[in-house]
């Protein structure tokens, strides 16, 4: 694809999760990709009922109260709580038409995604919409040890949207793929759950914070 525009745009990136809870792989990860990709901001993006997950362990106003707690220290990052307060499945293409209603056309949206997911985006609900709403950032998940098989329909969507200029995300805000790279934390908020859940220490995998949080709501005991 071809940027079509030499005008520079807001560029924010959309980082969506269950965030069940908040770790370190997350603001690293949102961190280096804010700096790569000249992200003006990243909104943190809890799911509500993420419709290709179990539902989360803990309710909507804990994890959104640890994402909160995690990103209060950095200003490029921010906690958009619009999928909390709908009702249904937190399907991304409706968070997608949401943003754009508040934030204009012009403005360029990045969707932060783990390489992982990518390789099934095809079963996403109106997937095909997505790119017409936002760039996408592919990242490699640092578990997954080696590069996801794409089906042919996704190869092909790859090849057509894909740059590796993060300088395009700015002439256009939507419609480019682009892969990065990031500092390989292999942390999971599954880990850190069982963790918890058997009495281990969880310091060094996420803010201090948010432990305290933890500890002090009973979280992730059963």
């Amino acid at each position: 694809m071809q940027a079509t525009s030499t005008t520079k745009r807001n560029v924010i990136g959309l980082f969506g999760g269950t965030f069940d809870p908040l770790h370190f792989g997350h603001l690293r990860l949102a961190q280096e990709l804010a700096e790569s990709l000249l992200l003006s901001n990243v909104r943190f993006i809890p799911a509500a009922q993420p419709p290709h997950k179990t539902l989360p362990l803990v309710g909507v106003d804990h994890r959104a109260a640890m994402v909160y707690l995690g990103i209060s220290s950095n200003p490029l990052f921010s906690c958009d709580e619009r999928e909390l307060h709908r009702g249904g499945a937190s399907y991304t293409i409706d968070t997608l038409h949401s943003l754009r209603n508040d934030l204009g056309a012009d403005v360029s949206l990045v969707l932060l995604m783990g390489s992982d997911a990518f390789a099934s985006l095809h079963s996403w609900y109106r997937w095909q919409e997505i790119i017409q709403l936002c760039h996408i950032a592919l990242v490699q998940r640092p578990s997954s040890g080696k590069q996801e098989t794409l089906p042919k329909t996704l190869q092909d969507f790859l090849q057509t949207h894909y740059t590796e200029h993060s300088t395009d995300l700015q002439k256009m805000p939507a419609g480019f793929i682009i892969k990065k790279s990031v500092t390989a934390l292999d942390i999971s908020s599954t880990a850190i759950r069982k963790a918890l859940q058997h009495k281990q220490s969880v310091r060094y995998l996420l803010p201090d914070s948010i432990i305290d949080y933890i500890h002090t709501n009973q979280l992730y005991r059963n």
